[in-house]
């Protein structure tokens, strides 16, 4: 399923968040003339080496988008189950990971997209929120964004959520989300499709709708 694409730069890193001397791993890939950079947030129970999300990372690489997928916690906190649900605690990461990126030369002029799965979705859009001149594009796959709560209306940047049709409560929780956000939203539902994404072709629209969504929305920052 994994397909490294020949035309990326893959880049073993490490993102230092602001509180202390915590580095999270992650890995950067940067295809020639990049067009924007999409950060991914994992959800619940996963890292960066997520096959569904290192599978979509590897498609938007084609199209031209420069990926960062990194560990949201370290193996320690990832013990603790409360952790993988405190969305405040992972869009602090995500906010670590966007600061980061503004001071890597590699992507740091390209415009930036959150794409989130599960629990990473909220993430996202919290960071979103927190960080509006930063991110101009949320995709959420199989997302958990209600969890991002009162941070919900404050989200300017365009957001698809994208669920499975067979996936029953999460279709239900995105859509009573999407009342709450007041940016520009789109609701995408693959046909035949549960939580993960496992049916044949499933995933490939998963990837044909991100990437249409990033590329009309990332946009190069304007000239000051």
């Amino acid at each position: 399923m994994i397909d490294r694409m020949g035309n990326s730069a893959h880049i073993e890193t490490f993102i230092t968040v602001a509180k202390g001397a915590l580095a999270l791993p992650g890995t950067l890939d940067v295809p020639e003339a990049p067009k924007g950079l999409v950060i991914f947030a994992h959800g619940s129970g996963s890292s960066r080496m997520s096959p569904r999300n290192q599978y979509v990372a590897d498609r938007l690489n084609a199209a031209g988008l420069a990926t960062l997928l990194f560990d949201l916690l370290t193996e320690e906190e990832a013990l603790d189950k409360r952790n993988v649900f405190d969305i405040a605690l992972l869009a602090n990461r995500v906010g670590a990971a966007l600061n980061w990126c503004t001071f890597e030369t590699r992507v740091r002029d390209l415009p930036c997209g959150l794409f989130g799965a599960s629990t990473g979705a909220a993430a996202a859009l919290q960071a979103a929120a927190d960080h509006p001149s930063v991110v101009q594009a949320v995709v959420s796959r199989g997302g958990r964004p209600d969890l991002a709560k009162d941070a919900l209306p404050r989200v300017l940047a365009p957001t698809l959520l994208i669920v499975g049709e067979l996936d029953g409560t999460v279709l239900i929780l995105n859509r009573h989300a999407a009342r709450s956000l007041t940016c520009e939203t789109m609701i995408q539902v693959v046909p035949g499709a549960t939580h993960l994404f496992e049916e044949p072709g499933a995933l490939d629209q998963v990837v044909a709708h991100a990437t249409g969504w990033f590329g009309r929305h990332l946009a190069p920052a304007r000239p000051v």
